[in-house]
């Protein structure tokens, strides 16, 4: 298995590819012009509380006040006040906080115009980016994440991620933490940490406690509301989350960007400085590595899978709707049960890779292939929740409804991925998906033909548009060869002129149409 991220910038956005053997897993986009990111903190003005919500509006600078919940402020939000106030007035001149007099924390259940008033300066950090009409999220209770810890202001706690199961490991990561950690300050131990020396927990703490200091310095006489301290630049916080050594390319645009990220490596994994490559051809980054074709079959309202299933993803205010269909799926399978749990599963793998791919958040609903057998439902529900564990997001799935459908959360932190496939029609008005798919859905066509029995022995003539038979025949090897080397059957590839671009058929060698109907599996006929 190979990990590749590759990384296009230019003078306005940096695109991050994450490719597990060549598929596209992960797209993330950083702008330059979004001054709101998960992480950043702000020195901010609470402008009103309201009793009902429970909540606060802040003013951190953006054009919507952000929201600001009580269960959101963090047990020692009263220690978090006082401090900031010494030091805004340069009362507190030493930032450790050994020797701070804490605050009492405060009730689990009590009210926040308890604790904050109106004009208030608050410290808080963004959870939630600004989402459609919404403003950002915040939290006061602050975090420093950093490569192997996370550095927790107001705390004493040592927490161990779940992800390490040896409690051998877990014993010696808390003594280790225990014994190189300020005082006053908590301590998460990231899943990476594992198997990790003292020396290199103890520098991640230093820079993280170096940013603890750099941001004091900042709140001293500062003008309200401003941004006291910024995330890592998305390389850098790509890297730092999602970095490890099962990565084989690292693969880079620009000069600068590169000379950044291995900057960067040099510090949490020096052995992998190699596999940072800089991109020197003349065709672009995301062409070379087939990221743009992956782009515009992906993307698209209708998501096709292997051999004929496919997906139909809706959006809506409220929720995200997924539909699973088989279409004229060919398979081996001799009933519609077994049939529909193969197109199941297929879909499952590639709804977890969807999520993903498109950051989908909030409610999901999706609507699979009836299964009439509770253990192909248990089976299904098993391989989905599988699937999803690796998504680093924070994700709830219930077992399948009475109707048969599964409703899924998903943490939502920033606005959802979003990338337009279709383009002008080329053959009439309108528009059309992207037209690249058109050498996916004739290959789809040719599996099927090719796996037939009725045409086992036929030689295929395939009649394109003169600009797509260019295509299907040009280069070495061609496309044509491909499917010659994996089907051992080859296909004679006629130009008409008189077909529209995106027109297509199969004829034998008489001159008559191929047609091949597989046999149908959807979720209210039985098979013929």
């Amino acid at each position: 298995m190979s990990k590749e991220i590759i990384i296009r910038s230019n003078s306005t956005a940096v695109d991050f590819a994450l490719l597990k053997d060549g598929k596209l897993i992960e797209l993330h986009k950083q702008n330059d012009g979004n001054k709101f990111n998960v992480g950043d903190i702000f020195l901010a003005k609470t402008k009103k509380t309201i009793s009902g919500l429970n909540a606060a509006f802040v003013n951190v600078g953006y054009e919507k006040d952000a929201f600001l919940h009580y269960h959101d402020l963090g047990p020692k939000i009263l220690s978090l006040i006082k401090f900031i106030k010494g030091v805004s007035t340069g009362k507190i001149k030493k930032f450790s906080l050994e020797k701070f007099p804490f605050e009492s924390e405060i009730d689990k259940e009590g009210s926040i115009s308890d604790v904050i008033s109106p004009n208030q300066t608050v410290l808080v950090q963004i959870i939630k980016e600004p989402i459609s009409t919404k403003g950002p999220r915040i939290s006061s209770e602050l975090s420093f994440a950093g490569r192997y810890l996370v550095l927790v202001p107001f705390s004493n706690r040592i927490s161990i991620s779940q992800k390490i199961e040896s409690r051998e490991e877990k014993s010696r990561l808390k003594r280790l933490v225990q014994s190189i950690k300020p005082k006053g300050f908590g301590v998460i131990v990231r899943t990476v940490a594992k198997d990790q020396k003292v020396a290199e927990l103890d520098n991640d703490l230093k820079n993280l406690y170096s940013r603890w200091t750099n941001l004091c310095k900042k709140i001293q006489g500062a003008e309200v509301p401003i941004k006291v301290q910024s995330e890592l630049n998305r390389s850098s916080s790509i890297l730092r989350d999602y970095f490890n050594d099962t990565f084989t390319g690292i693969y880079v645009n620009q000069k600068s960007m590169y000379s950044e990220i291995k900057d960067y490596l040099k510090q949490i994994a020096p052995k992998k400085e190699s596999i940072v490559k800089l991109h020197k051809s003349h065709n672009p980054i995301f062409e070379e590595y087939g990221i743009e074709r992956q782009i515009k079959t992906a993307f698209g309202r209708t998501v096709t899978m292997s051999k004929g299933a496919y997906l139909i993803i809706e959006h809506t205010e409220a929720l995200h709707v997924i539909d699973v269909n088989s279409g004229n799926r060919l398979t081996k399978s001799k009933n519609q049960e077994d049939s529909a749990l193969e197109v199941n599963l297929v879909a499952a793998t590639e709804i977890a890779r969807q999520l993903r791919l498109r950051d989908m958040g909030g409610i999901i609903v999706i609507d699979f292939i009836d299964l009439m057998t509770p253990e192909n439902r248990k089976t299904l529900f098993d391989h989905f929740k599988k699937e999803m564990e690796s998504d680093r997001a924070k994700h709830k799935i219930l077992p399948p409804s009475k109707i048969g459908l599964i409703q899924m959360t998903r943490q939502r932190v920033r606005a959802e991925m979003e990338i337009k496939t279709i383009e002008a029609n080329p053959n009439q008005n309108g528009t059309v998906e992207a037209p690249i798919v058109l050498i996916d859905k004739i290959y789809d066509k040719l599996e099927k033909v090719f796996s037939s029995k009725k045409y086992n022995n036929v030689k295929v003539f395939l009649h394109v548009h003169p600009f797509v038979a260019a295509y299907l025949k040009s280069e070495y090897p061609s496309l044509r060869m491909k499917w010659y080397l994996k089907h051992k059957r080859w296909v004679t590839v006629v130009p008409r002129d008189a077909y529209t671009y995106l027109h297509f058929r199969f004829f034998n060698k008489e001159g008559k149409i191929i047609s091949f109907i597989a046999a149908l599996v959807n979720k209210s006929t039985s098979l013929p």
